[in-house]
């Protein structure tokens, strides 16, 4: 078990995590979620010690540092460095391999059997760089069992996968929490999360919700639906009802001061066809797996007109706390 206790977490000085307490349950799988700029991958760092609390404390219940095993984003990871796949398994076991990398018969081993159990036998050779984004994930996650670690933490493990190789890793983690492993994910799909993980931290910088999964995704205790479109409750498709927020019942944008009711080009993130947009959406909405505050847009236009970002907190910080 893992228990936090009134937990303060800043990030580059401003607060990221304030005054967080609950317990993570032994050997059970746990979604951590919420939205953009919400603090859960800095919560993650305090966790492995990566950075300072500003107050509270973290009780690991006599658990060792070396225990403990955690799979970053994959877009912090460098994939041009010239390793192969064998290498890059391996990696994990330098507890046991030592300053050296003297590999035992062992441990080739169980570097096989890792990549076996993700289903990439016969790529030992082959470089990372060569790989897909799900076959490298696939890699990472065979690097982790390498580390035998009693509690796993995942940021976003299956961002950019496709939905077999989403579904194979799932099945990884099932694994591990029937093998008695603590396992911990920064998630943003909440279907995903009801079906997969029993028990869910709601975090929006503080803590929203925490306990079984059930009674924390609720509609009262989440702004985004399934689909993970901006919504509000009661109107179509997830969006908001006529006339309750600035958009109209077409979903486009209107506010005073631009052609039609619209803000000025250049001013808020919206394009001239008057949709809700962000880059690579089809139809001017944000690409499916990207998350977003409810009320951000809304907010962004009653504070002047300020543009909203995924790091930006009400105060206008402008940090990202993610």
């Amino acid at each position: 078990m893992i228990e936090v206790q009134d937990l303060t977490i800043t990030y580059h000085r401003h607060p990221a995590v304030h005054h967080l307490t609950g317990r993570f349950a032994a050997g059970e799988l746990t979604a951590v979620t919420g939205p953009n700029g919400a603090g859960k991958t800095t919560l993650f760092k305090a966790l492995m010690g990566e950075i300072p609390l500003a107050g509270g404390s973290i009780d690991w219940h006599g658990l060792a540092r070396e225990q403990i095993a955690w799979l970053p984003q994959s877009s912090r990871l460098d994939r041009t460095f010239p390793m192969s796949v064998a290498d890059t398994v391996l990696m994990g076991a330098w507890r046991q391999s030592g300053a050296l990398g003297r590999v035992t018969r062992e441990l080739a081993e169980r570097a096989r059997r890792s990549l076996e159990l993700v289903r990439l036998s016969g790529f030992e050779g082959r470089g990372i760089d060569a790989l897909s984004a799900g076959q490298f994930q696939r890699v990472l996650f065979a690097r982790l069992m390498m580390l035998d670690a009693r509690v796993i933490l995942l940021d976003e493990p299956f961002a950019a996968l496709d939905a077999r190789s989403t579904e194979e890793l799932l099945e990884l983690l099932h694994r591990w929490q029937r093998e008695g492993r603590t396992v911990i994910a920064i998630l943003h799909d909440l279907e995903q999360i009801r079906a997969h993980f029993p028990h869910t931290l709601l975090l929006a910088r503080h803590r929203i919700a925490w306990g079984d999964t059930e009674t924390v995704l609720t509609a009262g205790n989440v702004p985004w639906n399934s689909r993970r479109e901006v919504h509000g409750p009661g109107g179509e498709g997830g969006l908001p009802p006529s006339g309750t927020l600035p958009w109209n019942s077409r979903r486009e944008v209107h506010g005073p001061g631009g052609e039609g009711g619209l803000p000025p080009s250049g001013t808020l993130p919206w394009n001239s066809r008057r949709e809700v947009h962000g880059p690579g959406g089809e139809g001017g909405l944000p690409p499916s797996g990207t998350l977003h505050q409810a009320r951000t847009m809304a907010e962004a236009w009653n504070e002047r007109a300020e543009p909203c970002a995924s790091g930006t907190d009400r105060s206008g910080s402008g940090h990202d706390a993610a």
